[in-house]
């Protein structure tokens, strides 16, 4: 299942996750708008972490084995 967090970069969805973390500091948001703001906030974490991942997959591919070179 596709969501709108599927298509953001890590910058954008960090800024989106700040952003989420700072509307529930506030204290101000109803229970049901709070609720809803930290299920997007979850998604967006899940997003940062996979985007993360990637990269870590994509150094060690690109990474030379540690015993493979001569030094």
């Amino acid at each position: 299942m596709s969501t709108d967090t599927d298509a953001l970069t890590f910058e954008a969805a960090m800024a989106a996750l700040d952003a989420a973390v700072r509307r529930l500091d506030s204290g101000e948001l109803p229970l049901d708008e709070a609720l809803a703001v930290f299920e997007s906030g979850v998604r967006l974490q899940a997003r940062c972490q996979a985007l993360l991942d990637q990269a870590e997959q994509r150094i060690i591919e690109l990474s030379p084995p540690a015993d493979g070179i001569d030094a």
